[in-house]
């Protein structure tokens, strides 16, 4: 069925700044997604519908994002055989985020959930994409692009630095 490739849910609205990026990102690759909220707490049976209905949609990947004790990405991972790429997200209520990055992180055995960084939902949607890219020459082909373009960003540093007079014995 054809319908978005990607979903993108988080715990509640207040996460989407957070999760914004990952969106950014997707757009940006021109890959389809969707995104909504999912809340594993409170309104499990939306949750769980979406889990179970997100391969017959056409979804491929799942990025969920959450905070506090994070259940959604996992929660999902159960209900479904469709990749989850969890994105912890530190809320005002977080102890630093750690508690949202162990509760992702720190899965059992056989619920795998790919895990990002704190607030890292753009490397979420990159990720996503270079999983869709294995069977996408021209996705592959974008990637590769943006890859290239941060290596020359960082050679154009470089080069300023020389300019400015800064010397290293590397270059």
């Amino acid at each position: 069925k054809q319908g978005p490739s990607i979903g993108v849910v988080m715990e509640c609205d207040s996460d989407l700044t957070a999760m914004e990026e990952a969106a950014n990102i997707l757009r940006r690759f021109d890959v389809s997604f969707e995104m909504t909220v999912v809340s594993a707490h409170k309104a499990p049976t939306r949750m769980y519908a979406y889990a179970q209905l997100a391969a017959e949609r056409g979804i491929k990947i799942i990025i969920a994002g959450a905070s506090g004790v994070a259940h959604l990405p996992g929660m999902l991972s159960a209900l479904t055989t469709l990749p989850v790429i969890g994105v912890p997200i530190k809320s005002s209520n977080s102890i630093d985020g750690w508690d949202s990055v162990l509760s992702i992180l720190q899965m059992p055995n056989g619920v795998p959930v790919a895990t990002v960084a704190l607030n890292a939902s753009k490397n979420a949607g990159i990720l996503a994409a270079a999983i869709l890219s294995t069977a996408d020459d021209n996705l592959s082909n974008k990637l590769a692009d943006y890859k290239k373009g941060m290596e020359d960003e960082v050679v154009s540093k470089v080069n300023r630095l020389k300019e400015e007079g800064w010397k290293n014995s590397f270059d």
